[in-house]
């Protein structure tokens, strides 16, 4: 369902510096800031609705290529929501754009700087701390998208399969491809 929307210049301009700064926080990759993503869309501005942002992140990490497609999905869903073809490429343009190119300048030059000071306590102290805040920016992420179908206890199955599933990941080294097959097999019977 398209939400009809008058969008202006500054609109526009709200939405490419929004994901230009969440570029920066991406740490985990761009969808580590869905859940911020969410909050400007849906929440605050109500550019899309529920099922478009959770529909845009499945299509997209459904589909081959790169992972941080779905945020020209977002674009192009609030594009069309707010006129047509020509808005929507707009609106894939300025969020992918937005999600791209703070990061893709950062990453470059940090990279150079940080493999000619490979050998400093800070810059080892650096990545060490990253990882952590991945972590916990992906678990915020997971809990957005689990719960946009709501807590009822009919949902029970899926939390199970989340929950073992990320024991899994965590405790093991098996390769995300079963637990994808697995996934895949326990919806094909209907118990999930």
């Amino acid at each position: 369902m398209n939400i009809p929307l008058a969008m202006s210049v500054a609109d526009w301009l709200s939405l490419f510096l929004h994901y230009a700064t969440l570029s920066l926080l991406s740490v985990g990759g761009a969808i580590s800031t869905a859940p911020d993503m969410h909050r400007f869309l849906v929440v605050e501005k109500g550019w899309l609705t529920d099922p478009q942002f959770s529909a845009s992140i499945a299509i997209a990490q459904a589909a081959p290529g790169p992972n941080v497609l779905f945020t020209a999905l977002m674009g192009w869903n609030v594009g069309l929501n707010a006129g047509g073809l020509w808005t929507g490429l707009l609106g894939m343009m300025l969020c992918l754009g937005g999600i791209m190119l703070p990061s893709s300048v950062l990453v470059y030059v940090s990279a150079q700087w940080s493999h000619r000071n490979r050998d400093l306590r800070g810059v080892r102290a650096f990545k060490q701390g990253m990882a952590p805040i991945t972590v916990g920016l992906l678990i915020s992420t997971g809990w957005i998208l689990a719960t946009g179908s709501g807590y009822s206890l009919h949902n029970a199955p899926l939390w199970g399969v989340t929950l073992v599933s990320a024991l899994l990941v965590w405790r093991t080294r098996l390769h995300l491809l079963w637990l994808l097959a697995a996934g895949a097999l326990l919806g094909w019977i209907g118990w999930v």
